[in-house]
């Protein structure tokens, strides 16, 4: 028995032991958060390897230009062989004329092995190709960036969500000790006589909504956290603690004297995405050119009647050619000028997207700022209206311990200062999501 308890002690040990080391302990600022999405975010990663299958399409595009080398062997059995018709005459002076007779051309077996060579000399179209897929790279590095924007605006929006839960967490806690703390002094005047039955049950209504408002909060919280988590690419089982504060967070003005369109991300796409298509056109114009290639072939074959003289070297007969092969077009039904014209029209609707792009950033922009300000000043309205109420509530509290107030004062109060509490947080979440948003909009919320 005694053996038994000890290696139960020791198994209760080591899986206490590897939990620990399963379940990481990790601390954040924003900024660390920020940057440790940007290396386990699956998005991201999923958009690195868009960006590796990009570059290994520049590799594709090459290889066209490179030496293309086969060999190429078999070995057939003619059960019917190839047959002919010639003049009699041939074979046979006297024959009459018009005899004809049936003459074999091949054997019933035969084999062959070549090696075979080709080089890309001049195509216009490979040329163009290797152009764009050096721009297709282009691209897919920033759609890649274009995914780290986002996920660095998940990441903020999701981090400060958290801390401000934390705050409001912490100060329902506090209200629900001073609500508590109120309704047992209620209890101890109402046994002395110095209250009555109504006001206890005003304030344990307020405390038991208190209550289930804390939990909610509590819940909230966690799940916040794990959507902190959830973006940034932690496990869940993860202990993630948050280093920033909210009095440190400043909502600095962004300097827009130097803003350029070509620093939103999505700018920039479109730029890429018009000099695709200018390769588009001038792919389908070089088609109009001839293409040349050099050739070479050098083989063995052979033909025998019977199977047994597949191996006579002596029957392999060596051949081989060199040359070039010109391709030239000379007419595909319009299939070009055609698509030469969807291309012409592609460029013009980008041009227009250009200019709509343009109104939309501004717009944007413009939106963002009035969002932000108006933000900041409910969020110190509302900062200035939860002090308030909280020395309401203090001087009603006050009075109705002297005997000079009522317990319906002190409720509404009460009431009046976690509203306040409330509409402040709410206001302070809104003006931290504005300023992530004003960053997004002049394209600062990532470095590049």
């Amino acid at each position: 028995m005694l053996k038994k308890g000890i290696l139960l002690v020791l198994i209760i040990f080591g899986y206490n032991l590897y939990a620990q080391e399963g379940n990481q302990s990790m601390k954040f600022s924003l900024q660390e958060a920020v940057d440790y999405a940007i290396e386990h975010n699956q998005n991201i990663l999923n958009a690195a390897y868009d960006k590796e299958i990009a570059e290994t399409q520049v590799g594709e595009t090459i290889s066209r230009g490179l030496p293309q080398v086969n060999i190429q062997s078999g070995l057939n059995y003619n059960y019917e062989v190839q047959k002919s018709l010639l003049p009699a005459s041939i074979f046979d002076p006297n024959a009459a004329e018009g005899e004809e007779i049936k003459f074999s051309i091949g054997q019933p077996y035969d084999g062959n092995i070549v090696l075979s060579a080709r080089q890309l000399l001049f195509d216009g179209s490979f040329f163009v190709g290797l152009q764009a897929a050096k721009t297709y790279k282009e691209l897919s590095t920033k759609d890649h960036i274009k995914t780290k924007i986002d996920v660095v605006e998940a990441v903020s929006k999701a981090y400060y969500n958290v801390l401000v839960n934390q705050e409001r967490f912490q100060l329902l806690e506090v209200n629900l000790t001073r609500l508590d703390t109120l309704l047992n002094e209620t209890k101890a005047m109402y046994n002395n006589g110095f209250a009555e039955k109504i006001d206890i049950n005003r304030i344990q209504v307020q405390y038991n909504n208190l209550k289930v408002q804390n939990d909610k909060t509590k819940q909230l919280l966690e799940l916040g956290v794990d959507l902190l988590k959830f973006q940034m690419g932690v496990k869940i089982s993860d202990e993630l603690i948050l280093t920033d504060k909210l009095e440190e967070v400043q909502f600095n003005d962004i300097d827009e004297a130097n803003f350029d369109y070509s620093e939103r991300i999505e700018y920039s796409q479109l730029q890429t995405n018009r000099a695709l298509a200018y390769l588009d056109m001038k792919n389908n114009r070089v088609q109009y050119l001839p293409s040349l290639y050099a050739n070479f072939n050098y083989g063995y074959n052979t033909q025998t009647g019977s199977t047994s003289n597949y191996f006579d070297g002596n029957r392999w007969l060596n051949y081989g050619a060199v040359g070039v092969t010109l391709s030239m077009p000379i007419f595909d039904g319009f299939l070009k000028s055609n698509k030469i014209q969807k291309n012409k029209l592609q460029l013009k609707q980008i041009e227009q997207s250009f200019e709509l792009l343009e109104n939309s950033i501004d717009l944007e922009i413009k939106q963002a700022k009035v969002n932000l300000n108006s933000a900041i000043d409910n969020m110190m309205a509302q900062r200035e209206n939860m002090a308030l109420a909280e020395e309401i509530y203090n001087v009603t509290k006050i009075k109705y311990q002297e005997g000079v107030g009522s317990n319906l004062e002190v409720t509404t109060a009460d009431a009046d200062y976690k509203e306040a509490q409330t509409n402040y947080y709410d206001a302070l979440y809104s003006a931290l999501v504005a300023k992530v948003e004003l960053e997004k909009a002049y394209g600062k919320l990532l470095d590049n």
